[in-house]
């Protein structure tokens, strides 16, 4: 697959909350996924790895919604921003986030991914 062609299954399958599908057919086995160096999950390496943090994600937080934005996409790199409304299971307080995702693709996988957003507070 072509990047542009992975940007649009990612964000069309995001929104309709089909995570697994972008897992199985999107990413390669050997994905790193990158959050920011204070995040729970900073570096996340293998599909093992990365499901791990979506199982901390889905133990940590109740999503009620998320919308993906259309894809930027620039040669094998493309970019979306989430927005989600959460809440967060242990402290039960609720809230609305934005971040932005950078991809990287590589013979027709995404090989890395990097989540840009602010620390919860500030």
């Amino acid at each position: 697959m072509k990047t542009q062609e992975i940007a649009n299954n990612l964000v069309e399958w995001c929104n309709k909350g089909d995570y697994a599908k972008c897992y199985q057919e999107l990413y390669s086995p050997d994905i790193v996924s990158l959050e920011p160096s204070w995040a729970e999950h900073s570096r996340s390496e293998g599909m093992e790895a990365v499901g791990k943090k979506g199982e901390w994600w889905e133990n940590t937080f109740e999503v009620h919604s998320t919308t993906v934005s259309e894809p930027t996409v620039a040669e094998n790199w493309f970019s979306v921003r989430f927005d989600m409304d959460t809440t967060h299971k242990p402290s039960g307080q609720r809230s609305t986030s934005s971040e932005i995702a950078v991809y990287q693709v590589k013979d027709g996988k995404i090989v890395q991914e990097q989540f840009f957003y602010d620390m919860p507070g500030q």
